[in-house]
């Protein structure tokens, strides 16, 4: 364990003391994993080797004026907070287009902060000073401005890889999600499972952090390709919707859940949507974010 690794779990441990303080009801603070600060704790003294999960947990906030309450979801990178802290902020009360401009603001906010500073603390306060406006004047985002300036906006794909997607249940979460939220992509169930999910960036976060809530824990996102577009990113694109993706499988089926899918009709998929890189990220090599 490196010096500057064990300064920053450090500091995440400090920065979760102060929150479960500052918030000491029971359920205010809901950590993902029960477990991740003791596994910290135990790898910081030596008695774990394994590198610890990442902290996510999800912070209730209650605003006094209107009474309305923000569910902020917040990751810890491991090397937070040198590395950006990812936070994401919502509420049944905002419809989409504002929860899409309170989460711009809160991201523009933490941008100001220098690597080192803790900025949990930071972002609460924010939203508690600010989020007010967001609620109260939800309707006049729709009125017409001739002198609009056109809104730069982040326009994310996701690749997600995971041991295997065989529940019904669970693909119809995922299904469902995609198709709720403006999104394409498609699942591929089997083994392994995989999932590309593209649109803009606060969706495809919304819909990471819908499936895998509140307990998928072997799911990791392998790449992501972001760019900046002023458009509604229909030209960046690769899919045109948000499907199942169902390929032949090979194994031996009469033992449950104990087939591979075929990847080299996996690989032809990719081809027809110019995302042949993709093949060698997922399977082993060192992934690298680039444009879509």
């Amino acid at each position: 364990m490196s010096s500057s690794m064990k300064e920053c779990l450090q500091l995440q441990l400090l920065e979760m003391e102060m929150l479960f303080s500052m918030f000491p009801n029971q359920g205010e603070v809901k950590l993902e994993d029960v477990n991740v600060l003791t596994n910290i704790k135990r790898y910081l003294e030596g008695t774990r080797e394994a590198l610890p999960p990442k902290i996510e947990f999800v912070i209730t906030l209650q605003i006094e004026e209107p009474k309305v309450k923000i569910d902020l979801q917040v990751t810890m990178p491991h090397s937070y907070p040198y590395a950006a802290l990812q936070l994401f902020g919502r509420s049944s009360e905002l419809d989409r287009q504002q929860q899409l401009l309170l989460n711009k603001g809160l991201t523009s906010y933490i941008g100001t902060f220098d690597p080192g500073e803790l900025c949990v603390c930071a972002a609460i306060q924010w939203l508690q000073d600010n989020s007010a406006s967001y609620f109260l004047n939800r309707k006049l985002v729709y009125e017409p401005s001739t002198q609009a300036k056109p809104v730069k906006n982040t326009f994310l794909r996701m690749w997600i890889y995971s041991h295997h997607i065989y529940q019904q249940d669970l693909r119809k979460k995922i299904l469902d999600v995609g198709k709720r939220l403006d999104v394409t992509g498609f699942c591929m169930t089997g083994k392994p499972g995989i999932i590309c999910v593209e649109g803009f960036k606060e969706h495809c976060e919304e819909f990471w952090h819908t499936i895998r809530y509140p307990n998928w824990k072997h799911i990791s996102c392998k790449h992501a390709e972001s760019v900046e577009t002023e458009g509604n990113g229909e030209d960046l694109r690769l899919f045109q919707s948000f499907e199942e993706l169902l390929l032949e499988a090979h194994g031996d089926y009469g033992l449950r859940n104990d087939y591979h899918m075929n990847l080299g009709q996996f690989l032809e998929f990719l081809k027809k949507h110019k995302s042949e890189h993709v093949f060698q990220i997922l399977f082993g090599i060192e992934s690298k974010s680039s444009g879509p």
